[in-house]
């Protein structure tokens, strides 16, 4: 008797041991197990969209997590793996995760991938390569600026493609893919009009910027908000400017009567903080350009990453 417990405990532990192995992995087995669309997503903002079009018809894992930069980031095994069990792959596209291309095929993933700002006209974009950089990355994105998610009707475009990727890849499921779609888009719609209720009160000769690196674009365009400058030249978010590049900013910000520096969240904001005080504008700190917010900030959906970055300007410039 005293054995064949013995015998049942290692078995139940080998059981046990191998679902926790299966869990830490984000994945299932090869079938899906539960009968999940399986969806790989490389950045915050579109793994965020696309939990809000699956509900819970599918398994989304999001490879970038929150804070981590997709202009260089670097893959991990886990991420091949992942990519491998997929059968959906969104990315973003115009330059901004173009190190998914040798995941993928390193991966040996059959997953169908799925640009989803496909249809969206880019803004132009930066053309400094950051040589000095040296590490390994080309940080220019001549296919134009990928940020395109700081405007809302933009957003809504990525969400309707992210819809009809999975109704390609899930039949069964396409009408409630495509309705829940519809569902956010009036989200963003109703996000759309809370921004501008809370910046259209910002008089225009506030509406001078500086920004610290060059992601805010669509925000501006949209808004009504003029980005003279950037303390980054370009879009690499840890390039380091020379002081004679924060001398011709700290001029140029005198000469157009800047009102504000943005500072994103996901950068270290000490330089903007001290242009801003040598200056004597204002600095709009925590900011979210190129990830979302953690889980709980109220940034960590696009529509909450909106209006969280609305209303710290709103605060500082009305």
């Amino acid at each position: 008797m005293r054995g064949r417990l013995t015998r049942f405990a290692a078995v139940l532990a080998a059981a046990v041991l191998g679902g926790a192995l299966l869990a830490a992995c984000g994945g299932s087995d090869s079938d899906g197990g539960d009968g999940h669309l399986r969806v790989v997503a490389t950045t915050t903002q579109i793994g965020a969209l696309a939990r809000e079009v699956a509900g819970d018809r599918a398994q989304v894992v999001t490879l970038l997590q929150a804070g981590a930069d997709a202009h260089d980031y670097e893959p991990s095994p886990q991420d091949s793996r992942r990519l491998k069990d997929a059968q959906l792959v969104l990315k973003n596209g115009i330059g901004l995760d173009d190190w998914l291309d040798a995941l993928i095929k390193n991966s040996g993933t059959k997953a169908k991938v799925v640009v989803v700002t496909e249809g969206i006209t880019p803004l132009e974009g930066d053309d400094h390569a950051h040589d000095e950089k040296d590490d390994g990355h080309d940080h220019s994105h001549d296919e134009g600026d990928p940020h395109v998610w700081h405007d809302p009707e933009n957003v809504k475009v990525m969400v309707r493609n992210i819809a009809e990727a999975m109704a390609a890849a899930d039949a069964a499921n396409a009408a409630e893919y495509r309705a829940r779609a519809e569902a956010y888009a009036a989200k963003l719609d109703e996000t759309d009009r809370e921004i501008r209720a809370l910046l259209d009160p910002i008089p225009a000769a506030n509406r001078k910027v500086v920004t610290n690196h060059e992601s805010l674009q669509y925000f501006a365009r949209r808004y009504d908000f003029e980005i003279v400058g950037a303390i980054i030249p370009g879009t690499a978010k840890d390039a380091q400017p020379s002081a004679q590049d924060l001398a011709r900013l700290t001029d140029l910000i005198r000469a157009e009567g800047v009102k504000a520096i943005f500072a994103e969240a996901e950068i270290d904001p000490k330089v903007a903080e001290q242009l801003a005080k040598d200056t004597g504008v204002k600095v709009v700190t925590g900011l979210y350009a190129d990830s979302l917010g953690p889980a709980g900030s109220g940034a960590d959906t696009v529509d909450g990453m909106l209006l969280h970055n609305a209303r710290l300007i709103a605060e500082a410039l009305r």
